[in-house]
């Protein structure tokens, strides 16, 4: 099984808080070239009216919302969901205060406890790929948004962040890191087929971005963050070196691709309707 469903993996190992996930922001925060900022893009594409229900699965630690609090309308429900109960307690803790109401809620995306046709909106961010089973997934989304309604739901691309990989490559053996997009099984590439069969009107937005990687700890946090193998004290500062070691053969600046979007699919008005 890849890393990406291991659902005992990712809830142990990746999720069980949010220490390797901020190990990860803070790359993307400190050194992507595009500097609008990734979660006010996604929140671009919300195209929702003034009064709403939305759910996000997988909301991790509520980083969503809590970068476009000023954007909230005043009448929309947001439900935050995550199968992790130590994120979800992140984002409470996050969004404790915040002048909007949320209402959290454990979920696991294949058994959605709603009734039929509850949602104007599901959120799906960079997280499909973690259900080890896709289709019990989106029927549920599907059965619990009212027709005509959409999932948002972003995704990384075959070419995301491969040169990190192949960086870490360099000084281990082979490695299959989180973001493996050989066995990803819900990406930009392959993710429109399978939209396809549950949803219409499938629209596919990336968002143009790399990393400009100028200094070697926060590199080596991340990729240590995203892979199976450990190191011990002395490894650990062996990889380091050789990362700064990298930067320096590099001019100064690793510069990895990133390759991100969000897919727009809509509930059928119509049982018939594709």
């Amino acid at each position: 099984m890849s890393k990406l469903n291991d659902s005992q993996y990712l809830l142990k190992e990746q999720y069980q808080d949010a220490e390797k996930l901020n190990a990860r922001i803070r790359l993307h925060v400190e050194f992507s070239t595009n500097k609008y900022g990734w979660l006010p893009w996604v929140f671009d594409h919300y195209n929702l009216p003034e009064e709403c229900r939305i759910l996000e699965l997988g909301c991790g630690q509520g980083d969503l919302w809590r970068e476009n609090i000023e954007r909230i309308p005043t009448g929309w429900e947001v439900t935050l969901s995550d199968f992790s109960p130590g994120m979800l307690a992140q984002a409470r803790q996050n969004l404790e205060g915040q002048p909007h109401p949320f209402t959290f809620e454990v979920i696991d995306a294949q058994s959605i406890p709603y009734d039929d046709d509850h949602f104007d909106a599901v959120i799906a961010n960079h997280c499909i790929y973690h259900f080890p089973d896709r289709s019990k997934a989106f029927s549920e989304i599907r059965r619990t948004l009212k027709a005509g309604s959409y999932l948002y739901a972003t995704t990384i691309g075959r070419a995301h962040l491969q040169g990190m990989a192949e960086l870490a490559s360099k000084f281990e053996h082979p490695i299959e890191n989180l973001f493996n997009t050989d066995n990803n099984p819900f990406t930009l590439e392959n993710g429109a087929p399978q939209l396809r069969e549950w949803f219409a009107d499938i629209e596919l937005d990336r968002y143009p971005d790399s990393l400009d990687v100028t200094e070697a700890a926060p590199l080596v946090d991340f990729i240590i963050s995203s892979v199976r193998f450990s190191l011990d004290e002395t490894r650990h500062a062996e990889f380091l070196t050789f990362v700064e070691r990298e930067l320096t053969a590099s001019g100064g600046v690793i510069r990895i691709k990133k390759d991100s979007g969000i897919f727009k699919a809509r509930k059928p008005a119509l049982q018939h309707e594709s």
